[in-house]
């Protein structure tokens, strides 16, 4: 049985905040001991806040290309730009929406540059520069300090091809294998499974946000209960796909 655990105890994040004290001391407030089935999946947007990712419009100097983006894209030259910024390319923008290839190697919208849940209204936050290592800081602060190895899952929203709604996705993990990979293993009628590999981090970040919600200030939740046998690999080296092998770009 897995259970979800929402952290409440988390106050306002600024930069230069040490996420694993936060959590360890929120864990403290809710007289919570950590389980050696734990996860943890974390809200992107306080890990990038206290790694300083804030940028604020105004000082922002648009360029051509963001100027004319803009005209397409409903945003502002300055928030275009920094779009831009966070963009190896633009691979649409039309009806209001641009979506993007990150740095990171995410598709997505606007870079993942978001203006909720930050102060001031001219402030947009940007994704950590390195999801994955950013999860590992977190995960060995609260195992040096906890004693218990606490894999990390760092989540954000992003919508999905041909579907409505969108969905909480791992951008950043440590401690847990991103994928349960069943190829070769044989299925019920004993045929050998060629290509199945089931995306449990994105799962996990998925359950999750049932707890967080947009509107409820739980920006980290532990899921409890599942059985993580493999504590190898993360988003970049196990659920990018390289460009090359992308079937609908």
């Amino acid at each position: 049985m897995i259970q979800l655990i929402g952290l409440t105890e988390i106050p306002e994040i600024n930069e230069g905040h040490n996420i694993s004290e936060v959590i360890v001391a929120a864990l403290a407030r809710q007289e919570m001991v950590l389980d050696q089935t734990d996860v943890l999946v974390i809200a992107q947007k306080i890990v990038s806040k206290s790694e300083g990712r804030l940028v604020n419009l105004q000082e922002i100097l648009p360029s051509e290309k963001a100027i004319q983006l803009a005209k397409k894209s409903g945003h502002s030259p300055q928030h275009m730009e920094v779009i831009l910024r966070e963009a190896t390319n633009v691979l649409r923008c039309e009806n209001g929406v641009v979506i993007t290839r990150t740095r990171h190697g995410f598709i997505c919208a606007n870079s993942g540059v978001d203006s909720s849940n930050v102060p001031g209204g001219s402030t947009v936050c940007l994704l950590p520069i390195d999801p994955d290592l950013s999860a590992k800081k977190i995960s060995l602060g609260i195992t040096l300090s906890t004693n218990v190895n606490l894999p990390v899952i760092i989540c954000d929203t992003f919508g999905r091809p041909w579907r409505n709604g969108a969905i909480n996705l791992a951008i950043g993990s440590w401690g847990i294998n991103p994928l349960r990979d069943y190829r070769g293993e044989l299925d019920s009628e004993g045929i050998s499974l060629k290509s199945t590999q089931i995306a449990v981090v994105d799962e996990l970040a998925c359950a999750a946000e049932l707890i967080m919600n947009k509107l409820d200030r739980v920006p980290a939740v532990l899921v409890r209960g599942y059985i993580n046998k493999d504590r190898s690999g993360c988003i970049r080296e196990s659920m990018l796909r390289k460009e090359g092998e992308d079937l609908f770009l």
